[in-house]
């Protein structure tokens, strides 16, 4: 079976619920590891105050017992907090009152689904689109791609992620080892791991915020260990390469990827570009370079995934930008629902665990089996046959 998932829930209704499918009996679930991942999310410099109210967790109410999945759906459950001021406007039942009673929105902001989620859906109050269009939702993916995180590192494999960009400034490249790479980003605010950069990007967030702006950056994802013949390259559903890019624009506010050198290959030669092939008896096949990210073909190659996503800046300000009411036609300045000024390193976090997901589905499609055990065994099979090759 493939792996998949659903999520359900709005911003400020009572949770966030997710339906994890086809992973296999016997995993071990460390459950502190799944909430630190979750916590990761809620952190980083130009967050607002809903981060201070939210403290996420995740609840598994099905498909785990004693520690261990059962082969059965995983169901995980992330509370809101902010709930508790909002029973009455998000009710599912019928609540009497006037337009401020029920908080309706009828002023879309640009830059949100809120137009055009009403237009789509016919929805003359806009709150019903924005509740499940904020990036509220993240979390339940985080909690998804922490348990995927956690099935991949049972075959070596490490996720890190960085910010590479946050508006004009741009941190210098690095070529830290992973684990390195994951204990310096972890100890900086805005999740570089240049301290001089840090400095200055924290103050060029705080500048923005006092203008009453937003900024968006740029994020890397890198995958280690990933096994040669990931993905596919006889049909384009079956691309890895293709499928990552897919979940990564998929993220709120994301409107670009690339991937390994990505945009700049457009301006340099062929033997500027691609990846020679070696062999040793020690590494077996590898490539000279890593300038395609991991991939030929839509297929792993067996050297590190790297994967960039371009967050554009949040379009809630505190100096709105103009709109149209929907009840008047007349134009207005948008509302502020609320607002963080950046949050580029906490969607470093999400990246990384969209990008976890599809290299953990395109595992199972792989190496599949209805245990741990089974898979380990396919996929050990499989290293015997790279190396006989």
């Amino acid at each position: 079976m493939s792996l998949r998932y659903l999520t359900a829930g709005e911003t400020h209704g009572p949770q966030l619920t997710t339906i994890i499918e086809g992973l296999p009996s016997n995993l071990s679930l460390d459950f502190e590891e799944l909430n630190f991942q979750l916590q990761r999310r809620q952190k980083g410099h130009g967050r607002g105050r809903r981060m201070q109210i939210e403290q996420d967790t995740a609840n598994i109410v099905g498909g785990v017992r004693h520690g261990k999945t059962t082969g059965a759906p995983i169901a995980i459950v992330v509370a809101n907090n902010d709930w508790t001021h909002w029973t009455k406007v998000m009710n599912v039942e019928p609540i009497e009152g006037n337009d401020e009673t029920k908080r309706r929105v009828h002023r879309p902001r640009p830059g949100h689904a809120d137009l055009n989620g009403g237009l789509k859906y016919n929805q003359h109050d806009l709150r019903n689109i924005l509740e499940r269009s904020s990036a509220r939702e993240t979390a339940a993916r985080v909690a998804v791609g922490a348990v995927a995180r956690q099935f991949l590192a049972q075959f070596g494999i490490k996720v890190a992620g960085q910010v590479i960009r946050i508006g004009e400034i741009e941190a210098p490249p690095n070529q830290l080892p992973v684990d390195e790479l994951i204990a310096l980003t972890e100890e900086s605010s805005v999740r570089v791991v240049d301290k001089a950069t840090e400095e200055k990007m924290t103050a060029y967030i705080d500048q923005i915020k006092q203008e009453g702006d937003s900024i968006g950056g740029i994020v890397e994802c890198i995958i280690e260990g990933v096994p040669i013949g990931l993905g596919s390259h006889v049909q384009y559903d079956r691309k890895l390469d293709a499928r990552i890019a897919q979940a990564v624009v998929s993220i709120n506010a994301f409107k670009g990827v690339e991937i390994g050198i990505g945009f700049e290959a457009a301006k340099l030669r062929g033997s500027q570009v691609h990846d020679e092939i070696l062999y040793s008896a020690e590494k077996g096949y590898h490539r000279a370079t890593n300038r395609l990210g991991g991939f030929e073909g839509g297929m792993t190659n067996g050297e590190q995934i790297v994967v960039r996503g371009v967050m554009k800046p949040i379009p809630t300000l505190y100096k709105p930008l103009r709109s149209v009411d929907i009840d008047t036609k007349e134009q207005f300045t948008a509302q502020v629902e609320r607002s963080d000024s950046c949050a580029v390193p906490a969607a470093s976090v999400v990246m990384e665990h969209v990008v976890t997901w599809e290299v953990a589905r395109a595992f199972l499609e792989k190496f599949g089996g209805d245990s741990i055990e089974e898979i380990h065994a396919n996929y050990n099979s499989y290293k015997e046959q790279l190396e006989r090759y």
